[in-house]
């Protein structure tokens, strides 16, 4: 059955500003909510898709509305504009956010994880043919090549540039391109690329349907690349993606991870963040049915791993189910 909120489509970014940034002070409280999300065919639009239905359903007077977006970057701009009350991104972007660094460095967004859903890897991407061309061997060999970094604004884009920067690189040293995931694909299929990368979970629609007629080259972080990047930031773990998950990939290929969550900003309302986040893991299985690799990591337990302090009433709720959460993230 088609659910209502699939055909949602992307508000301009300046409609959505004029629209909704004084809607909060206007009504006086949170019973309509914005959740800032990704583009349609991606994974984080039909997770707030979700995640709406159950706050329609499970608590009584408020209701929620996923947003397709360009993902983290713009979702934390909405958020600190108050154009969205909640926003789905990866935790680098909202350790950057909330620390004002990088692209948030001259306007920071402080804001808090009420839920941490699970880890975005990062796929350096390129195909079989076109390593038997070009040797892609390491990360690094992926210079005086034409890249794709991902779309404008994306969290794809951010992970990109700081894996680039750990690694002494930038992207003057490439041929860069800007791509979402479905037109880097296209432009590898038809030879105006040579790799590109995708920072999404495990097994991502997109890469299967790319396997499907063209077998992948997955590009590894090299020993000393992937220890480069995990010193440089706190948000990034090392990571393998074990052969056999795409089909045509029989190797391990190591890489690094980084999680993600949804995020609020630190005045969302106490009581109404604990309900939230109380229904979302007592209904946790609506979430899963539309992203099933994520069911073993929407648990409370991965609490622990928010990239960013917690809000309050997910503190309230990981307490009561006995998650004991680290100091650092009770900020």
């Amino acid at each position: 059955m088609r659910r209502p909120w699939l055909g949602l489509t992307a508000l301009p970014l300046s409609l959505i500003l004029l629209t909704s940034c004084t809607q909060p002070a206007e009504r006086g409280s949170f019973e309509s909510l914005s959740i800032a999300s990704g583009t349609t065919g991606g994974v984080y639009y039909p997770i707030a898709g979700a995640i709406s239905q159950i706050v329609g359903s499970e608590i009584e007077g408020v209701g929620a509305t996923p947003e397709a977006t360009a993902a983290s970057v713009e979702n934390l701009r909405l958020l600190g504009a108050g154009a969205s009350e909640l926003a789905v991104v990866q935790g680098d972007s909202a350790y950057q956010a909330d620390s004002g660094e990088g692209e948030f460095a001259e306007k920071p967004v402080e804001n808090r994880a009420l839920l941490v859903l699970y880890p975005n890897v990062y796929h350096n991407v390129s195909l079989r043919s076109i390593d038997d061309r070009l040797d892609l061997d390491c990360f690094s060999d992926v210079k005086g090549h034409r890249f794709s970094v991902g779309a404008p604004g994306s969290g794809n884009e951010l992970t990109t540039s700081l894996v680039f920067a750990d690694l002494g690189m930038d992207f003057d040293d490439i041929d860069v391109q800007r791509y979402a995931y479905a037109e880097t694909a296209r432009a590898l299929r038809e030879g105006q690329l040579d790799a590109g990368s995708w920072v999404v979970g495990e097994g991502h629609g997109s890469l299967r349907e790319l396997e499907a007629t063209d077998p992948l080259h997955l590009i590894p972080l090299c020993g000393d690349e992937v220890d480069a990047v995990v010193e440089d930031h706190p948000f990034y773990t090392s990571h393998i993606i074990e052969g056999g998950t795409y089909s045509t990939v029989s190797d391990d290929v190591r890489t690094v991870a980084v999680w993600n969550i949804l995020t609020v900003r630190p005045e969302f309302p106490d009581k109404l963040a604990y309900r939230m986040v109380k229904a979302v893991y007592e209904n946790a299985d609506a979430v899963n049915r539309v992203y099933q690799p994520g069911t073993e990591y929407l648990v409370p337990e991965s609490l622990r791993k928010s990239p960013v302090p917690l809000h309050p009433g997910a503190l309230r709720y990981a307490e009561e189910a006995g998650v004991d959460i680290p100091l650092k993230l009770r900020g």
